[in-house]
């Protein structure tokens, strides 16, 4: 379990921020960076730099000079071609009015939190989740509520019943995510439904995270090359809000750009708390999101294409009798779990010193995720063959 970082109580620090938990993932990654000849799956990134034709539109900017303070809400260029992006996707049109740039999908979380929830204000995240769903939502002065989600052979799913019995007066936000980190969990149409009706009966926001949505393996989940989206079923007066970023589809986790998608009317607010959190996202880095967008179909296609690759490999762990692994319908991770095994973090050391394989222990994940590991795909089919050798080798000793 991720636990807060012990402060000495005469600092007299917020307890909102001496209470934010420690990464689990990190601690791995920390542990296993410098190992020679380590297979490095811990981390929700591919194995690919960032491509040229983004890395020469930020170079031109700074040529051009663009470095001065810009708008707040993003540049009016970015903001378009987000808008379009959508419109190809989504198949209607979009206001470019609803999209606000920010530095990365992590401030577009936290700005959305900030709006919706603080001090004595609850949160339900369906668990297994991506452990900064708890952090931004606890430095806001809110209580994340986890929800364990459920499992059978054909993979993990929400339970409505356990999600509508733990809302109470305080709750304010239900957060979705879909597909799931770490679970690859793709959500239904009918799935997104529920979600809403509950939603709209207490009188809750949604914050949406579909940041993995064009990466969606299970044919019966797929929409136009894409998975089920809330936008699918919403309707304009709904009160949900999407976070997005560009790390994951054009390999840009460096660069720290995402956007958040919002009612027009919280326009205002949004630019509000973007001065006061980052003054706005550097011109020639937005420069650079607009030649993703514009120009990067290709190469997230290539992204896909890789990603469903690994997830075919990593399936061969099942073969060996010690791992339970349903196929993930979405993203680029699998959730497995080692037969027999009860301290992920205990784990995922061993593996690094055993198999020389670095993964991601599923405690980092909430207590649901106790005794899984998430192990990224995204990566050269090569590694990925190479890790699932690895790891069937050392399985007999880590059940032993």
């Amino acid at each position: 379990m991720n636990v807060p970082v012990s402060i000495p109580s005469v600092l007299n620090l917020r307890p909102e921020a001496e209470q934010a938990p420690t990464s689990g993932i990190v601690d791995v990654f920390s542990y296993g960076r410098l190992k020679p000849g380590i297979i490095p799956l811990w981390v929700g990134e591919g194995d690919l730099p960032t491509p040229s034709f983004i890395c020469e539109a930020a170079a031109q900017s700074l040529a051009k000079g663009e470095t001065f303070y810009t708008y707040q809400r993003g540049i009016p260029e970015l903001r378009q071609a987000i808008a379009g992006y959508h419109e190809r996707v989504y198949g209607k049109a979009f206001d470019p009015e609803r999209f606000f740039v920010t530095s990365g999908g992590m401030p577009a979380m936290q700005l959305a939190f900030r709006m919706l929830a603080g001090n004595g204000d609850e949160v339900l995240v369906p668990t297994p989740a991506w452990p900064n769903f708890a952090g931004a939502i606890t430095i806001t002065g809110a209580r994340p509520v986890p929800v364990p989600m459920t499992i059978d052979e054909k993979g993990w799913h929400l339970d409505f019943d356990r999600l509508e019995q733990a809302i109470t007066p305080r709750t304010r936000v239900l957060v979705i995510n879909s597909p799931s980190n770490p679970t690859g969990w793709v959500a239904t149409g009918a799935d997104l439904r529920t979600a809403l009706d509950l939603a709209r009966r207490h009188g809750l926001w949604i914050v949406a995270d579909e940041i993995y949505g064009r990466f969606v393996h299970d044919p019966e989940l797929t929409v136009d090359g894409r998975t089920p989206s809330f936008r699918d079923v919403m309707e304009p007066e709904d009160k949900v809000i999407f976070v997005q970023t560009f790390s994951k589809n054009w390999a840009m986790t460096g660069w720290r750009l995402g956007w958040l998608e919002a009612p027009p009317a919280l326009g205002q607010v949004i630019e509000n708390l973007v001065q006061y959190q980052t003054s706005g996202t550097p011109v020639f880095i937005q420069r650079a999101g607009v030649a993703a967008i514009e120009q990067g179909e290709s190469f997230l296609a290539d992204q896909i294409a890789k990603a469903r690759y690994g997830r075919e490999i990593v399936g061969r762990l099942a073969e060996t009798g010690l791992v339970e692994l349903p196929p993930p319908s979405g993203a680029f991770y699998a959730f497995l779990k080692i037969k027999g095994a009860t301290n992920a973090k205990d784990i995922a050391f061993r593996l690094i010193d055993e198999a020389n394989v670095g993964l991601a222990p599923g405690s980092a994940f909430g207590e649901a995720g106790e005794g899984y590991l998430r192990l990224c795909y995204l990566r050269r089919p090569e590694d990925v063959e190479e890790a699932v050798r690895r790891i069937s080798e050392a399985l007999p000793k880590l059940v032993a």
